[in-house]
């Protein structure tokens, strides 16, 4: 047994529990009842402190920093891998391929076998010198700047021709170029020379005299390069991001067509075909092309390959290819090629932590994940699953249910035992184990519809769907069935559209659903005007921050070799403002006791116009995230939850929810879908990426795409209601609905 004893993580009350170990345990529970603070923040993070603290305190300098998770005492841990749903490398040399390693093995199963013999594995390698296209560097595409992007040719320097951020008329740069000498700042950019042109855009740095001083000229190009391109994406503001995208334009490296291989890798061939051809293979056709070479050279190679690839497919993920790039991969989809990983790994008694490993997948892939966790289980490993799809808590060996409720109203323990006791208990994962949704009544009539025609984007074979409006349209399908590349691709852009995803929220450990939704603003306005003061004094990033913390609670210290900590601010004591601030109160609370408080509770609290945000949060099922809850602390779903609660308030006629159900307990499924319907009789058109049962069943339109994944899928294969795909389709979201909703009410 693993022994936790009084876990406080976050919300936790005291937790105790004994769980099984070399044995499948399950953890459900409402979003927010404290199953990740337990399973995430309180076993893993401390097992992995534990392995962290056996290297050297030099090696240790070089890892994240662990604190210790809140708790008396944890028995019997084994080292824990935690496979998360964490994007993978956004490195643009990362490809399914070099992940699992199944890249590496067929490098050297054609530098022994490929013919004309071209050397060592490297010289089939983008990311080494002796195997990466010359041009591209291995990187597959060579990006071009869009010059009409830059400027305009209509207008003189002097008239503003150049529109680059940063280079606006009598900005420093612009001065430089104007007193260059190279060309009339009154001519227009397109009677300029050839010569003149180039050295516009083109010179490099060079000495010019301005006035009195001599300063360094460089072509505007030359300049972009150097002081824009060359910067993180990610770290740039916004208006300078979006020139960039405006800009830049990448395109196909013309040399290696995109494969990124020198033309010595791409001569060489076995049975016929060269390595980027078998990168660019479905994985199940590759494992087919795999299966075909017999050598016994390379026997043990070739074993080693062919159940890699095998696992993808079993997996679900036979759809992918192994060119695909990483940071391409859904999460759910990340989840699974590290999974695949561990399948291959010779390691034993270990203990592997899965969060929510069905997302993403339709009900006919989760029986292929489920194999999977029993098969982890019976190599000898303890697996720790987080999860609310009744399909995997039914093939638990163990069951700890966390709540009653969320937040404050969570953290204990309701349950542990078997899936007969759960099923038995009057918890609420209990009686809603059982529970299904039945299909509509009777549908919504549609008000118009969105045409999409001809797509083709990735898998998707000239389709061509009407998607109705005013009604709540769900798309679903197999994994890699095309149902992202149709809706992100041919509606996300269009005029009046707003998406709801899962993506990370730009910001930091500053930001949290206050500061998000603009609640603080009223706030800080309410407690400005009852005490007679401003309200900069109200903000933690302002006037009001406690200088020693700089507002954020929490004191970061470097301690150079070993692990750097977080600790609580001495001084506030983590409560972010200066003692003065915090003798102002607003219907007997402080600003730090109301960021602490819960949405349901700031809901009860009187303050105006911050109503209508909370209302809309406890909406989509936030009611317990702390105001003052930092962003970067949110799941998936909860984020996306988050960005619908904040567009809900705008104007929209079409919303565009991904999964909308990741992260949401059964009971909590029912209050999304009235959330849904909320929508829609208000006038707006709901398109809802889905395959959850539940959410199907409540459609007023289903549309099926398939019949498989990847170049197995692409086609739409029904649509109509979902009474209509019970009664009379058989396409395998058929027979998993029919199932469903014939079994229960």
């Amino acid at each position: 047994m693993i022994k936790v004893r009084g876990a406080r993580e976050n919300n936790l009350r005291e937790v105790s529990l004994d769980i099984p170990k070399r044995r499948l345990t399950v953890f459900t529970g409402v979003s927010g009842s404290g199953k990740s603070s337990l399973v995430f923040g309180t076993i893993a993070a401390e097992s992995q402190r534990l392995i962290n603290e056996t290297y050297s305190a030099f090696i240790q300098g070089f890892m994240p920093s662990m604190g210790r998770p809140d708790v008396d005492s944890l028995h019997n841990l084994s080292a824990a891998i935690v496979v998360d749903q964490e994007r993978m490398g956004a490195n643009s040399r990362s490809t399914v391929g070099t992940a699992t390693d199944a890249y590496t093995m067929l490098r050297i199963i054609f530098s022994r076998l490929g013919t004309p013999h071209i050397g060592t594995s490297t010289a089939f390698s983008f990311n080494a010198a002796d195997g990466m296209c010359t041009e591209c560097e291995g990187i597959g595409q060579v990006s071009k700047i869009d010059i009409d992007q830059l400027v305009n040719r209509e207008l003189s320097l002097n008239e503003g021709a150049i529109t680059v951020p940063g280079f606006q008329v009598d900005a420093w740069y612009w001065q430089i170029m104007v007193a260059s000498g190279f060309y009339d700042p009154d001519k227009k950019l397109k009677d300029f020379t050839p010569e003149e042109w180039e050295v516009f855009l083109h010179k490099t740095s060079t000495k010019v005299k301005v006035g009195s001083s001599n300063m360094t000229y460089e072509g505007l190009i030359t300049k972009v390069n150097r002081t824009i391109l060359v910067k993180d994406r990610d770290s740039m503001q916004s208006h300078v991001r979006a020139f960039v995208d405006r800009a830049v334009v990448f395109a196909e490296c013309p040399s290696c067509g995109g494969s990124r291989l020198s033309a010595a890798a791409l001569s060489s061939k076995v049975n016929g075909v060269n390595i980027a051809e078998c990168s660019a293979m479905q994985i199940s056709d590759l494992a087919e092309y795999v299966r075909k070479i017999d050598d016994a050279g390379v026997a043990p190679l070739l074993g080693n390959l062919r159940d890699l690839l095998e696992s993808l497919v079993e997996i679900g993920l036979g759809y992918l290819s192994l060119d695909r790039a990483s940071s391409s991969l859904s999460g759910g989809e990340a989840q699974r090629v590290k999974m695949v990983r561990h399948l291959g790994s010779s390691l034993t008694d270990a203990t592997y932590i899965f969060d929510e490993p069905t997302i993403g997948l339709h009900p006919h892939d989760i029986r292929r994940m489920n194999d999977l966790l029993i098969r982890l289980r019976d190599k000898g490993n303890t697996v720790l699953v987080v999860e609310h799809k009744p399909e995997v808590i039914a093939m638990a060996d163990h069951v700890v249910d966390l709540g009653p409720g969320a937040g404050t109203a969570g953290g204990q323990i309701c349950y542990t035992g078997d899936v007969a006791g759960l099923r038995a208990s009057d918890t609420l994962t209990g009686r809603h184990l059982e529970h299904r949704a039945g299909l509509r009544e009777s549908v919504r009539r549609p008000s118009g519809q969105l045409s999409i025609e001809g797509a083709d984007l990735h898998n998707l074979k000239n389709v061509s769907v009407e998607i109705p409006t005013g009604v709540l349209s769900v798309i679903t399908g197999v994994a890699g069935s095309g149902k992202s590349s149709l809706i992100h691709g041919y509606l996300s852009d269009r005029e009046g559209v707003v998406v709801a995803d899962q993506s990370p929220i730009r910001g930091s450990r500053r930001s949290n659903p206050a500061t998000y939704t603009g609640l603080l603003s009223p706030i800080r306005t309410a407690f400005a005007k009852a005490n007679g003061v401003k309200a900069a004094l109200f903000s933690a990033n302002s006037e009001g921050a406690c200088p020693n913390c700089n507002g954020l609670g929490l004191v970061y210290t470097d301690l150079a070799m070993m692990a750097g900590v977080a600790s609580v601010c001495e001084e506030c004591e983590g409560k972010r403002f200066t003692p003065e601030v915090l003798t102002y109160r607003l219907n007997g609370k402080n600003i730090s006791e109301v960021l602490s408080m819960s949405v349901a509770e700031a809901y009860d609290f009187p303050g105006g116009q911050a109503h209508a945000i909370l209302g809309r949060l406890t909406d989509v099922g936030l009611s317990y995230l702390r105001l003052g809850q930092p962003l970067n602390t949110l799941s998936g779903g909860e984020r996306q939850r988050l960005k619908l609660a904040i567009q809900m308030a705008e104007k929209s006629s079409v919303y565009i929810l991904d999964e909308p159900t990741t992260g949401l307990h059964m009971a909590d499924v029912d209050k999304l879908l009235a959330l849904l319907d909320r929508l829609v009789d208000a006038g707006n058109t709901v398109i809802v990426i889905e395959h959850h049962q539940a959410v199907m069943a409540h459609a007023d339109w289903l549309v099926d795409l398939g019949p498989g994944g990847g170049h197995d899928g692409g086609q739409v294969v029904f649509t109509g209601t979902p009474a209509d795909l019970v009664a009379h389709s058989d396409t395998v979201t058929a027979r998993h609905l029919r199932e469903y909703v014939g079994t229960g009410s």
